[in-house]
């Protein structure tokens, strides 16, 4: 063998064997116990899928700090959700696990992160085959209905469908099973007046009336092509379970549809579940059909969140009063808001399984037909109970309690 190519061979093999070792660490196998009996050791969390990052990640919904899909992987959102939690929590902002992190993550920690669900005959029902590509195609179905069994329980429990199948072999995903699945807290009740869009970072912070952080979520936001707004503007409407009309003269083209397509609503629908309508005409923070993709996929110049953060976000916007700001490039939420107020921290408390699938459900379904883009507005709900007159809140008394003798947080230069 040439000696130039053996240096470059020893490279390409080194580099195989590598992904090759991460690729089987992400394979090992976990079930709900390990999840729950997962200890940090301390360092970053362990490369690939792993028990301790799916307790993390159920700890990180808990909190009001989506990761996102809960599917045990080490990853961009996990990371960008650990960072949020930094910046909320006064810490230093670097996204990896670490002492801190960890001690004020245990405030969310007083109910098992995992629990166990029987399915249901209502839980098969309403399902469609599959969901076409193509727009005109999507016209014709009746909905947008979900795929699977367990893409519905995956949306409900705020998990991958893959790893509802890893946490399960051997189970079929069937009525009458019964599963192991993630157990997160049930959406916020608040009043959100703000909302920060940071395209750097791609994550949505709300806020209420008195500057506390309520809530931050991963997000797709726009693309090179179709970019997001700039500036600030203000929340006219919410949309429960959209119709989606598509127009190519005033939107984008889609594959080569040249005429305007009424796509029925469904979870699966270009705009998911909920549409959050905007003061910029044609623009809107809405869900997905593919929740796992929001970092890897680009949108047509509007926000895209997981279904069941954008059904919770909804819940709390109000029309004429929720601002929502687009920071310019390379400006970030920490520059927007420097060091805020102790956080509003969502309850510990996990959903409860009981025998029907509307009690359980963290995403509910809604039946609601409504129009889109020219929707029938959603009146706006009673306002709900003060929540900054909680008694206890879990992560500001857990910034007191956890941290370390002498450790100061540290000021906004530092974020």
């Amino acid at each position: 063998m040439p000696r130039l190519l053996f240096g470059p061979l020893l490279a390409l093999v080194a580099v195989v064997s590598a992904h090759t070792a991460a690729h089987a660490q992400s394979d090992l196998p976990f079930t709900a116990e390990d999840i729950e009996a997962a200890a940090y050791t301390g360092g970053d969390l362990p490369a690939g899928r792993s028990a301790l990052t799916a307790k993390v990640q159920v700890l990180l919904d808990r909190s009001g700090t989506s990761p996102g899909v809960i599917d045990g992987f080490k990853g961009g959102m996990s990371k960008s959700a650990i960072m949020a939690f930094e910046r909320r929590s006064g810490l230093p902002m670097d996204g990896v696990m670490d002492p801190h992190v960890w001690n004020l993550l245990q405030s969310f920690a007083h109910e098992p992160v995992t629990m166990r669900y029987t399915i249901t005959p209502e839980d098969g029902e309403g399902l469609v085959e599959a969901i076409p590509a193509d727009y005109a195609e999507k016209a014709q179905m009746s909905a947008m209905a979900y795929t699977s069994i367990a893409e519905r329980l995956g949306e409900r429990f705020h998990m991958d469908e893959k790893f509802i199948a890893f946490l399960n072999p051997g189970i079929p995903i069937i009525p009458g099973a019964t599963i192991s699945v993630a157990a997160p807290s049930s959406p916020i009740r608040a009043t959100v007046t703000r909302i920060i869009v940071d395209k750097a970072n791609r994550r949505v912070a709300a806020y209420n009336a008195k500057g506390r952080m309520i809530v931050d979520y991963p997000a797709t936001i726009g693309s090179d092509a179709t970019p997001s707004p700039s500036g600030n503007h203000h929340v006219v409407t919410v949309a429960l379970n959209p119709n989606y009309t598509y127009n190519p003269q005033r939107n984008f083209t889609q594959g080569k549809n040249d005429k305007p397509l009424i796509i029925p609503p469904g979870p699966n629908g270009p705009v998911g579940s909920v549409w959050i309508d905007l003061s910029k005409p044609s623009y809107g923070i809405h869900g997905t059909p593919s929740p796992s993709r929001l970092f890897h996929s680009q949108s047509h110049g509007c926000v895209r969140l997981t279904n069941w953060d954008a059904q919770e976000l909804a819940g709390m916007v109000r029309g004429g009063v929720t601002t929502v700001e687009f920071l310019q490039p390379g400006v970030t939420i920490a520059d927007a808001t420097g060091i805020t107020a102790p956080p509003l921290a969502r309850t510990s408390k996990p959903l409860k399984a009981t025998a029907t699938p509307a009690a359980i459900a963290a995403t509910p379904e809604p039946s609601e037909r409504l129009e889109f883009p020219d929707q029938t507005a959603v009146p706006d709900a009673a306002p709900a109970p003060a929540t900054d007159e909680t008694p206890a809140d879990p992560l500001s008394t857990a910034l007191s309690d956890a941290l370390p003798d002498g450790f100061v947080p540290p000021g906004s230069s530092e974020n």
